[in-house]
């Protein structure tokens, strides 16, 4: 029976693979890098001048929003709608799932950190070729060869291209539970917006109905002119024709009404019966308008879509790390030991036991330039990560500029808008004492009631403006998101100025 059996090898053995593998790492040089350096530079929030934008309002060291900012609306029922979102929307459920993929993706490269341990047991009855490499009496009969082996491979990180292959998928994890935050915030906000819709709708329905009920009041006293001869019978059409398109605007609302709840329902995750169940918001009247005074500087941690961009750069850094380590030798130790035989009855004995051990290196010499395309190719990726990252900044603190411009100027427009409607009730109370004495006509009391229907769409408009201008300033803020709540993970990314791995 043969039996190949793999000796030890002796020290002068492992002095000429030492010589060799020094002379194999010397040969890598032939690969260059070469690289160019990266271009773009994270931009340092604190150079972003904002304080004459930010000198009309506020400053307070306590006004960040916090995670479950809408209860400061004294809603209850925006608060079991925000939680029932929260807990059902499958938008939430899919971004939840991308974090799970990210974390395993993460989880398949960190193995590349430990040793992999393999088994093998195979055996294979077959018939050995008289004329060939076996020689007699084995070759022209049926036999079965025999292998069992357990393998051991360990790769060396010498140049750190592992390490940094997990820093990245890492960094790449974080990025997706930032995004869920995001999406979380996006849900939230989407819904509160929605629900303050509903809100004005239901203001303009009160609007509508004590329309109605004023026209209805002047219709009888036309009537009442009418009979006494004051009035013809154009004014008394005119007075009639009134009442439709006030009830044609009643229906439109409560319309609009039941197609706000069904999107409710909607952005809840549930079938549109859960809308009918929805009742008339009661908010909380909207206070001053403070900020943070480390704006914009904190901004960067409090805004999920900059965290994101910011992790994302850090994956696109050590992408980097990993180009650059892939010039350079690749080195694994291998081992393995078994048992290898024909026929079984020799199988477990020690004779058939086979054992080996050594390392493996294989360097790039000549790859026709696909290592430098390769490492040019991450060092624009990392270019471009930067560059959207300043992008999200700028447009975040913009964002923020944006709502405290509009709220301020829209307070002043409030100012105006209540001049204009006490004004203009005054004209048609006027109008309509004329009209009660006979001193004025249908056309002049008309005239003065759309002018008061007027100011008074646009007082319920501006109100809810100006809460969705808050809700715009929440969102802008970060909507309560801070870092340590994202995930398990605490570290936080620190963004360099070039690719190299900090």
């Amino acid at each position: 029976m043969f039996h190949p059996v793999q000796h030890p090898p002796s020290a002068a053995r492992f002095s000429r693979r030492a010589l060799s593998a020094l002379i194999i790492t010397t040969l890598a040089a032939c690969a260059s890098s070469g690289g160019q350096p990266t271009r773009a530079k994270p931009i340092d929030a604190d150079q972003l001048v904002v304080a004459e934008s930010l000198s009309s309002t506020t400053l307070s060291a306590a006004t960040w929003p916090r995670d479950a900012w809408w209860a400061d609306v004294g809603d209850d029922q925006l608060d079991r709608l925000m939680s029932e979102a929260l807990r059902g929307q499958p938008s939430l459920r899919i971004a939840e799932a991308r974090v799970r993929e990210a974390e395993a993706v993460a989880g398949i490269v960190k193995s590349t950190l430990y040793p992999q341990i393999n088994g093998s047991l195979k055996s294979t009855r077959q018939r050995f070729g008289e004329h060939a490499l076996v020689p007699r009496p084995i070759a022209g009969t049926w036999d079965s060869v025999n292998d069992a082996s357990l393998g051991v491979n360990y790769e060396l990180d010498f140049w750190g291209k592992n390490h940094a292959a997990v820093d990245a998928a890492l960094d790449r994890a974080s990025a997706t539970e930032v995004d869920l935050q995001a999406a979380r915030l996006i849900l939230t906000t989407t819904l509160a917006r929605t629900y303050l819709r509903l809100d004005l709708a239901y203001a303009q329905l009160d609007l509508a109905q004590d329309t109605l009920a004023q026209r209805e009041k002047t219709l009888e006293l036309t009537r009442q002119r009418v009979a006494a001869q004051i009035d013809s019978q154009l004014e008394l059409t005119q007075a009639e024709a009134a009442l439709p398109e006030i009830r044609e605007r009643i229906a439109s609302i409560h319309e609009s009404i039941a197609l706000i709840n069904n999107q409710i329902a909607s952005l809840e995750g549930k079938a549109p019966d859960a809308g009918l169940t929805i009742q008339r918001p009661h908010l909380a009247q909207v206070g001053p308008v403070a900020l943070p005074t480390n704006l914009p500087a904190e901004l960067i941690g409090r805004r999920p879509d900059v965290v994101a961009e910011r992790w994302r750069v850090e994956a696109a850094r050590q992408d980097i790390t990993v180009a650059k380590a892939q010039f350079y030798p690749n080195v694994s130790l291998n081992a393995f030991v078994g048992s290898q035989s024909l026929g079984l009855s020799e199988f477990l004995s020690g004779g058939s036991r086979v054992l080996g051990i050594g390392p493996a290196i294989s360097l790039p010499i000549f790859e026709g330039g696909r290592l430098r395309s390769n490492l040019g190719a991450h060092q624009a990726e990392y270019d471009a990560a930067v560059e959207k990252y300043n992008a999200t900044v700028i447009a975040a603190i913009h964002d923020v500029v944006d709502q405290l411009v509009s709220l301020h100027w829209l307070e002043q427009e409030i100012q105006e808008q209540d001049d204009a409607l006490r004004l203009t009730q005054h004209a048609y109370d006027l109008a309509t004492n004329r009209y009660r004495s006979g001193l004025a006509n249908y056309l002049q009391v008309l005239s003065a009631e759309s002018q008061v229907l007027a100011q008074k769409r646009l007082a319920i408009e501006s109100q809810t403006r100006q809460r969705e201008l808050r809700l715009n300033l929440i969102r802008a803020l970060g909507g309560g998101y801070a870092p340590w709540r994202a995930g398990s993970r605490q570290r936080q990314p620190i963004l360099t100025s070039d690719g190299a791995k900090s």
